[in-house]
C-alpha cells in the first residue's frame, strides 16, 4: 500500500496492454483505489493501525477520478485523462463499487458505452484506433465486457434486458458451454481458449441477475 501512494499517479499501458504509449488510464486509477479501498476496510475490520497516508492518498484517487477523467462535453467517464473515448474497462466502476450503478454520471457514461462500444448485446473493449495501440485491423467483442455489461445494466435496473443479453451470451458458448476471449463476426471463439476471465464474468453476471429477480421488490417483473 506505500508503494501504491506513492505510485498511482504513473502512467502505464493500462488494462489491454496497448502500444500507443504510457497514458494515465482510467482502469489502472480505479484500480489502485481498489487496493487501498479494500485495504483500509480490512485494517478496521480488524482494528489494525495504518498510516493515515492511506485514506489521504485513497481521497485523492477518488477525486481525482472524478475530476480528471470526466468529460463534461461527451458527459462520459474517458478511456485515459483528456481522451475524448471511453473504455469498456470502466464498466467496473460500479461493479467495485466505485460508484453507485444508478448515479447519473454513471448512467450517461453507460450511454455512451452502449452507443460507441456496444453491437447487438455484444461489447467491443474499445474502438481500433492507430494512436492508441498503434495496430490498423478490426477485433472481436470481448466476452468478458458483455458480461460486466450485463451486470451493470442489471443493477440499473434494466431486469428484462438484462437476462435476455446474458440469455443471449450463453448461446454463444461452445458445446462443453466455455467461451474464448473474444467472439468474431459470425460468433467464432478468437483469442485465448478458454479464458478464465471470461468464466469469472459470466459468474458474477449470473450472481447478480439471480439476486435482483429473487428480490421481493422485482416480484411483478412479468416473465417471459
Amino acid at each position: 500500500m506505500n508503494w501504491v501512494c506513492k505510485n498511482w499517479q504513473a502512467k502505464d499501458e493500462g488494462i489491454w496492454e496497448v502500444r500507443g504509449g504510457k497514458k494515465e488510464f482510467l482502469y489502472s486509477r480505479l484500480m489502485c483505489w481498489v487496493a487501498l479501498d479494500r485495504a483500509i476496510r480490512i485494517a478496521d475490520s480488524h482494528s489494525y493501525p495504518i498510516p493515515n497516508e492511506w485514506r489521504e492518498e485513497r481521497d485523492k484517487l477518488f477525486n481525482s477520478i472524478h475530476a480528471d477523467f470526466w468529460n463534461e462535453k461527451l458527459q462520459t467517464f474517458v478511456q485515459y485523462k483528456g481522451a475524448d473515448t471511453v473504455d469498456a474497462a470502466t464498466l467496473l466502476m460500479p461493479l467495485i463499487r466505485f460508484i453507485s450503478p444508478k448515479d447519473p454520471r454513471w448512467l450517461s457514461t453507460l450511454n455512451r458505452i452502449e452507443s460507441e462500444l456496444v453491437s447487438d448485446s455484444l461489447v467491443y473493449r474499445y474502438r481500433n484506433n492507430d494512436k492508441l495501440d498503434g495496430l490498423s485491423g478490426a477485433e472481436g467483442t470481448f466476452s468478458m465486457c458483455t458480461f460486466w455489461y450485463v451486470e451493470c445494466i442489471c443493477k440499473a435496473g434494466h431486469l428484462t434486458k438484462s437476462r435476455l443479453y446474458f440469455e443471449k451470451m450463453l448461446g454463444y458458448a461452445n458445446h462443453l458451454g466455455l467461451y474464448s476471449e473474444m467472439l468474431g463476426l459470425q460468433g467464432e471463439h478468437l483469442g485465448n481458449f478458454p479464458q478464465a476471465f471470461t468464466h469469472l464474468g459470466l459468474i458474477s453476471a449470473a450472481l447478480a441477475l439471480n439476486w435482483q429477480f429473487s428480490d421481493e421488490r422485482n416480484k411483478d417483473i412479468v416473465e417471459d
